[in-house]
C-alpha cells in the first residue's frame, strides 16, 4: 500500500494495531541497489510488517540538492512496493520522518549503519513506547551516489 503522509493514516494504523512488531524505516531509495535490497529485507526481519517512509522529490531536492532525486516519487514508491519485505510506503514532504513516526509509533525504528543513535529521528518516540532503535550494517561499496558518479563518468 502506498499513501501520502498528508492522507489519513487510520487505515495502516489499524492493521498496525494487529502486528506485534511494526518496523519502520526512512529514506530516498532513488536508484535501487542490493544494498538497499539487504537493508530492507534485514529491516524486515526484525517484526511482522515493514513502513517505509518516502521522501518526497521537493523533500529530496532540499536534502541532496536539485539534481535529485533521478526517479520522481511515484516511481521510486512503486518500485519499494513491488519487494516482497515492504508492506507498506509512506510518502512525506517533511525533511524527516518525525510526524510519520508520531503517527504510527512503530515498535522497531530501523536505520543504516552510517547512523548513530542519536542521530536518529524519532528515536526518543519510538522508546518511549517501549521500541527501539536498530541499526543495520551498509553493503560496502553500494551507494547511490556512488552509482551516479560512475554512470556520469562513463
Amino acid at each position: 500500500m502506498i499513501v501520502h503522509a498528508s492522507d489519513d493514516l487510520a487505515p495502516i494504523r489499524q492493521e498496525l494495531a494487529r502486528c506485534s512488531a511494526v518496523v519502520f524505516t526512512n529514506g530516498v531509495f532513488d536508484i535501487l541497489h542490493a544494498g538497499h535490497v539487504m537493508y530492507l529485507e534485514s529491516a524486515r526481519a526484525l517484526g511482522d510488517t515493514l513502513v517505509v517512509g518516502l521522501n518526497s522529490d521537493s523533500s529530496v531536492r532540499r536534502l541532496k540538492g536539485p539534481e535529485r532525486p533521478v526517479n520522481i516519487v511515484e516511481d521510486r514508491a512503486r518500485v519499494l512496493a513491488a519487494l516482497r519485505c515492504v508492506d507498506h510506503v509512506v510518502i512525506f514532504e517533511d525533511d524527516t520522518p518525525l510526524a510519520v513516526i508520531e503517527a504510527l509509533v512503530p515498535t522497531v525504528l530501523v536505520k543504516g549503519g552510517d547512523y548513530t543513535r542519536d542521530s536518529v529521528v524519532g528515536a526518543d518516540v519510538v522508546e518511549q513506547h517501549g521500541g527501539c532503535v536498530v541499526l543495520i550494517p551498509l553493503l560496502e561499496g553500494r551507494s547511490t551516489t556512488s552509482i551516479i558518479t560512475r554512470v556520469r563518468t562513463v
